[in-house]
């Protein structure tokens, strides 16, 4: 790789190079998390294209910092821009709210009206009568986009505020009943549906 004057510069060797460090990993890392998050769920398309990417840039950003390992600005920008890139990658994954979730609600009270509100929103909601420590309960099951969890929450919350709730991550389903704007990455499938068929 040529040699440029204004690379041994102090502004470029302490000010440039370390921002051009920290944003190479901010992206790299952010790709990362974003992979492993999507090698989890089963996308075995967006995985290996990301994987792609962040190992490129990885390679760039690492090059850069053995070529400087005498300026400890270059190795302070490598690990703040690990951190960063941690962090950014989360906040995406959650922006995106991509797959599906199970929420399961046991409630005491009567779950016929709230059974009867989250049917009419269009999602599927599976009944199960049981015993809890407190005498008889209902068990409600939902499978739903994770994009539209708040809101189912919010729904349970306001018809039963003492409802007891858990939230599962869901990697594949078959069948069911979903809402008609569908979340996470059922847009995805449907795009790959025409190329499953013509295997």
């Amino acid at each position: 790789m040529p040699e440029y004057p204004f690379w041994n510069e102090p502004w470029f060797a302490y000010g440039v190079l370390p921002l051009a460090i920290i944003l190479a990993r901010v992206v790299d890392v952010s790709l990362g998390t974003m992979r492993i998050i999507f090698v989890a769920r089963g996308h075995k398309l967006l995985a290996p294209i990301m994987g792609f990417f962040e190992v490129l840039i990885w390679v760039l950003a690492v090059g850069q910092v053995f070529k400087n390992l005498t300026n400890p600005v270059c190795l302070v920008a490598y690990g703040l821009g690990f951190a960063t890139g941690n962090y950014v990658g989360m906040v995406i994954e959650e922006r995106l709210a991509t797959g599906l979730v199970s929420l399961r609600v046991i409630t005491q009270h009567e779950a016929g009206p709230l059974s009867d509100l989250l049917r009419e929103q269009g999602f599927g909601v599976t009944t199960i009568d049981a015993e809890g420590k407190m005498g008889p309960v209902t068990v409600l099951y939902v499978v739903l986009p994770r994009k539209q969890l708040q809101g189912v929450i919010d729904t349970v919350e306001q018809c039963n505020p003492k409802a007891f709730y858990s939230v599962e991550q869901v990697r594949r389903v078959s069948g069911g009943t979903y809402p008609t704007a569908l979340g996470g990455d059922m847009w995805f499938r449907r795009l790959l549906r025409p190329a499953r068929k013509g295997k």
